[in-house]
Protein backbone atom coordinates (compact mmCIF):
# COMPACT_ATOMS: atom_id res chain seq x y z
CA UNK A 1 0.00 0.00 0.00
CA UNK A 2 1.42 2.95 -1.17
CA UNK A 3 1.01 6.33 1.17
CA UNK A 4 0.82 9.70 -0.16
CA UNK A 5 3.15 11.52 2.25
CA UNK A 6 3.73 15.30 2.01
CA UNK A 7 5.34 17.92 3.79
CA UNK A 8 3.39 21.17 4.51
CA UNK A 9 3.87 24.74 6.11
CA UNK A 10 0.62 25.35 8.50
CA UNK A 11 -0.81 28.85 9.21
CA UNK A 12 0.78 28.76 12.64
CA UNK A 13 4.31 28.75 10.92
CA UNK A 14 4.66 25.11 11.74
CA UNK A 15 5.94 22.28 9.12
CA UNK A 16 4.96 19.27 9.76
CA UNK A 17 4.69 15.85 7.56
CA UNK A 18 1.67 13.45 7.29
CA UNK A 19 -0.41 11.52 4.76
CA UNK A 20 -2.55 13.52 2.15
CA UNK A 21 -6.13 11.71 2.82
CA UNK A 22 -8.06 10.13 -0.13
CA UNK A 23 -10.90 12.70 -0.38
CA UNK A 24 -7.89 15.65 -0.33
CA UNK A 25 -9.60 17.77 2.49
CA UNK A 26 -7.07 16.73 5.27
CA UNK A 27 -3.72 15.35 6.09
CA UNK A 28 -3.84 12.50 8.52
CA UNK A 29 -1.05 10.67 10.76
CA UNK A 30 0.21 14.70 11.49
CA UNK A 31 3.82 14.78 12.74
CA UNK A 32 5.48 17.73 13.61
CA UNK A 33 9.78 18.99 12.47
CA UNK A 34 11.31 20.94 14.93
CA UNK A 35 14.94 21.82 14.69
CA UNK A 36 17.13 20.84 18.26
CA UNK A 37 20.85 21.38 18.68
CA UNK A 38 23.15 17.91 18.26
CA UNK A 39 24.05 15.91 20.89
CA UNK A 40 27.65 15.88 19.32
CA UNK A 41 29.16 18.41 17.74
CA UNK A 42 28.46 21.98 16.75
CA UNK A 43 25.32 20.89 14.49
CA UNK A 44 21.29 20.59 14.08
CA UNK A 45 19.30 17.56 14.31
CA UNK A 46 15.65 16.79 12.71
CA UNK A 47 13.23 15.94 15.46
CA UNK A 48 9.65 14.54 14.33
CA UNK A 49 7.61 14.72 17.19
CA UNK A 50 3.43 13.84 17.47
CA UNK A 51 1.73 16.88 16.11
CA UNK A 52 0.68 18.55 19.50
CA UNK A 53 3.69 16.72 21.76
CA UNK A 54 3.57 16.83 25.05
CA UNK A 55 -0.25 16.52 25.36
CA UNK A 56 -0.49 14.33 22.10
CA UNK A 57 1.60 10.50 22.80
CA UNK A 58 0.53 9.32 19.42
CA UNK A 59 0.81 10.21 15.88
CA UNK A 60 -3.36 10.39 15.72
CA UNK A 61 -3.82 13.95 14.66
CA UNK A 62 -5.57 15.23 11.45
CA UNK A 63 -5.07 18.84 10.15
CA UNK A 64 -7.89 20.53 7.66
CA UNK A 65 -5.80 21.21 4.37
CA UNK A 66 -7.28 25.22 4.95
CA UNK A 67 -4.70 25.24 7.44
CA UNK A 68 -1.76 24.79 4.79
CA UNK A 69 -0.71 27.90 2.84
CA UNK A 70 2.23 25.81 1.47
CA UNK A 71 3.18 22.18 0.25
CA UNK A 72 6.84 21.99 0.00
CA UNK A 73 7.47 20.23 -3.80
CA UNK A 74 9.96 17.60 -2.91
CA UNK A 75 10.37 15.32 -0.04
CA UNK A 76 13.86 13.86 1.00
CA UNK A 77 13.42 10.18 0.93
CA UNK A 78 15.34 9.77 4.10
CA UNK A 79 12.82 11.98 5.52
CA UNK A 80 9.91 9.65 4.36
CA UNK A 81 11.75 6.67 5.53
CA UNK A 82 11.83 7.73 9.09
CA UNK A 83 8.57 9.15 9.16
CA UNK A 84 7.61 5.65 7.82
CA UNK A 85 10.03 4.17 10.82
CA UNK A 86 8.35 5.80 13.82
CA UNK A 87 4.59 5.36 12.41
CA UNK A 88 5.50 1.91 11.92
CA UNK A 89 7.69 1.06 13.72
CA UNK A 90 9.63 -0.73 11.49
CA UNK A 91 12.89 -0.29 10.66
CA UNK A 92 13.22 0.07 6.35
CA UNK A 93 16.98 -0.54 5.03
CA UNK A 94 18.25 -0.32 1.65
CA UNK A 95 18.42 -3.69 -0.13
CA UNK A 96 22.12 -3.58 -0.34
CA UNK A 97 22.50 -3.24 3.70
CA UNK A 98 20.61 -6.99 3.79
CA UNK A 99 22.40 -9.57 5.44
CA UNK A 100 21.55 -12.91 4.32
CA UNK A 101 22.70 -16.33 4.66
CA UNK A 102 25.39 -16.37 2.79
CA UNK A 103 26.95 -12.87 3.66
CA UNK A 104 26.03 -12.91 7.38
CA UNK A 105 29.22 -12.36 10.04
CA UNK A 106 30.48 -15.77 10.95
CA UNK A 107 29.36 -17.86 8.21
CA UNK A 108 30.75 -19.71 6.09
CA UNK A 109 29.63 -20.80 2.33
CA UNK A 110 28.64 -24.16 2.05
CA UNK A 111 30.39 -27.03 -0.21
CA UNK A 112 28.95 -29.23 -1.20
CA UNK A 113 30.25 -32.44 -3.24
Amino acid sequence: MSHDIRLFKLVTGETVIGKWAADGLKITAVASLQNAPAQQGNGMQLVILPYGYPFETAFIAEIDTKHIIFQHPVIPEELKTKYLEILTNITIVPNSSIITDTNAPGTSPIITK
